[in-house]
């Protein structure tokens, strides 16, 4: 897939009509940081600026989404790769990782990465003044625990960024990936494998059942076998999550988020304004077609 055929793929706006998802609607202040950071963060994945420094070491937006993010860890084998991201079809996270290290170099994918997003970021953001915020939320992040988090620990590995929007976009990366490792923690002590996890976030979220799930790679023989699976347990019925199948989610939401209080409670006075500035720039990451404008797609993440 290129980037020309992600942006058909995943660029689909809501209905003018489309409800606020009732996990935004309802967010706690750990969800709330989550996704106003969301679009920065993913900064280095939908950006056309980023993408072409990652097309002209000869990845498409596959191979450059896995290695890249990937790459923070080092070079991992490929089962641990599956391992951490979690959701995704096995031999397709497998494929793209080794084709991606065919391509270039760790050092290489993750300096086009960096170069790219701080061009767009400085680009979408202009003279916008990041600083106070940064400060904030690296307070808050040196309150967040590595421990079973190898996104997030690989990402902190790396250090900062000299420019101030790529401390900005790493600042966060590693919000996302810290509450990212935290939620996968929640799901599979609730005894979730990685399609159910699918399944009832997407669901959860307000999204028809298979839709996102798909975009995982998971054949649908496998979806279906899932969906029986939960149904079975008295989580599903029909197309849709019975009362246990949404207090089991939220129950998982809740767990996630208070992994990440430590960081909420550490930005501490600050975090209101800190949210107010971080969506307004994630909001200018939108419009200029650097995050896709689906709410639902950015509620799943």
């Amino acid at each position: 897939m290129d980037y020309e055929q992600a942006l058909q793929a995943f660029y689909q706006p809501d209905e003018d009509d489309a409800p606020t998802p009732d996990p935004v609607a309802r967010a706690r202040p750990a969800r709330r940081l989550r996704d106003a950071s969301e679009p920065i963060a993913m900064h280095g994945v939908w950006s056309r600026t980023t993408n072409e420094r990652l097309a002209a070491l000869g990845l498409n937006f596959l191979t450059g989404y896995v290695w890249g993010r990937a790459a923070s860890m080092g070079e991992p084998t490929d089962r641990l790769v599956v391992s951490a991201f979690a959701v995704f079809e096995p031999s397709l996270i497998c494929g793209l990782y080794e084709e991606g290290r065919g391509h270039c170099a760790r050092m290489e994918v993750l300096r086009a990465r960096e170069e790219g997003t701080v061009e767009s970021l400085r680009a979408v953001l202009g003279d916008a003044d990041v600083t106070s915020v940064v400060t904030a939320l690296r307070r808050g992040l040196g309150a967040a625990d590595e421990v079973g988090r190898p996104l997030f620990s690989g990402l902190r590995s790396l250090g900062w960024p000299n420019d101030p929007f790529g401390q900005l976009w790493r600042a966060c990366e590693l919000i996302r990936e810290h509450r990212g490792d935290s939620h996968v923690a929640a799901c599979i002590s609730a005894g979730l494998g990685p399609i159910a996890m699918n399944i009832l976030t997407e669901l959860w979220v307000g999204m028809p059942l298979r839709s996102y799930t798909a975009t995982r790679a998971w054949s649908p023989d496998a979806i279906d076998a899932a969906v029986d699976r939960l149904r079975a347990d008295g989580l599903l019925e029909a197309d849709r999550l019975t009362d246990t199948g949404r207090a089991l989610r939220d129950d998982i939401e809740a767990r996630t988020d208070a992994m990440e209080q430590p960081i909420v409670d550490a930005i501490g006075a600050d975090f209101e304004t800190v949210l107010d500035r971080l969506e307004a720039w994630s909001v200018a990451c939108v419009q200029a077609g650097a995050f896709p404008p689906s709410a639902f797609k950015r509620a799943a993440g």
